[in-house]
């Protein structure tokens, strides 16, 4: 029998598509209306934290001495690694990246402890009052420096199609060289910033300008020592991020949530640029060298790469940013 017919269906109108959408904060960035971290009513009681941060590159702790920070005017609280109840590490994917370091520092500007304070002023001040002194060891700086030394965050992997060092040996043609490319800052318009405020039992409310607000959420916990849902992470927006505040915004994040877990009242941390750009990771340097094969006409019979990306102390994100580069 022949089939019965049945009518088309028609696609939906596209409504969006081609179109200007107005962005749906767009009359309050112009205006300036729009609420960022930094914006918000601050509660009765808040703390300021600052982070105070090695000046060393690589360094094993000698002396630590804190007893002057403590007792400086206007001075709630202090944080180094013996106070963290839970686990002393923000590493989102491998645990080796303390909050504070905890006998020896490994980067210029890696987190000591943190001062909460009435003001960012008398946190700052106070902070000065440490009596740090350390034994120096040479630093590892550049990808040189890593692969002389065999510091590597991971086996070396390979991806191939066919067979390329054969293709580029019968080419006619052959070139060889390297590229150096270097490494960037996320120079997002706020800040990191986080505003982390207890509530009852282990519950806290915490404002946290991250791109990733359930891995906030998870490593807070996990420093706190308490179940993740006790953590509650409120992201309304961001002035910007870049990759810059995926995992890095934890540190600020996890010391502002320390402060208020062990003192009872709200704190704040917000860093200026300077020490942002001191204290958080950056985009990966990286050296490649290369090998193609090919004939008179330009085309590739063969090409070879071979990338070494300068990851930093810390594992961090950097198996999934080589993965990415390669």
């Amino acid at each position: 029998m022949p089939d019965t017919a049945r009518p088309v269906a028609q696609a939906p109108a596209l409504k969006h598509v081609h179109k200007a959408m107005r962005h749906d904060s767009a009359d309050k960035h112009v205006s300036g209306a729009a609420r960022y971290i930094d914006d918000l009513p601050e509660p009765p009681g808040l703390l300021h934290m600052y982070i105070a941060m090695s000046e060393r590159a690589h360094a094993e702790i000698t002396a630590f001495d804190l007893s002057a920070v403590r007792a400086a005017p206007g001075v709630a609280v202090v944080l180094s690694a013996e106070d963290v109840p839970g686990s002393n590490d923000i590493g989102p994917v491998v645990a080796d990246d303390p909050l504070f370091a905890a006998g020896s520092v490994h980067y210029h500007g890696q987190a000591l402890f943190a001062v909460g304070a009435e003001s960012i002023a008398a946190a700052r001040a106070a902070a000065k009052l440490a009596k740090i002194t350390y034994s120096e060891k040479s630093p590892l700086v550049s990808i040189a420096d890593a692969k002389a030394a065999g510091a590597e965050i991971e086996t070396p992997q390979t991806m191939a199609l066919g067979d390329a060092e054969a293709a580029i040996d019968a080419a006619p043609y052959r070139l060889s060289g390297q590229l150096e490319m270097g490494g960037q800052d996320h120079f997002y318009l706020e800040g990191q910033i986080a505003l982390a405020i207890p509530g009852e039992d282990d519950d806290l409310h915490l404002y946290s300008s991250t791109q990733n607000p359930t891995e906030t959420q998870h490593l807070v916990a996990r420093t706190l020592g308490v179940a993740d849902h006790c953590i509650n992470v409120e992201v309304r927006r961001m002035g910007g991020g870049f990759g810059g505040k995926e995992t890095q915004s934890t540190i600020i994040a996890s010391a502002a949530a320390l402060g208020a877990a062990k003192t009872g009242r709200p704190v704040k941390l917000r860093l200026d640029r300077d020490d942002d750009m001191i204290l958080t990771g950056k985009r990966h340097d990286f050296d490649v060298s290369y090998r193609a094969g090919f004939n008179n006409q330009g085309m590739l019979h063969g090409v070879q790469f071979e990338f070494a990306g300068r990851c930093g102390f810390s594992t961090d994100l950097s198996l999934a940013i080589n993965d990415r580069t390669m």
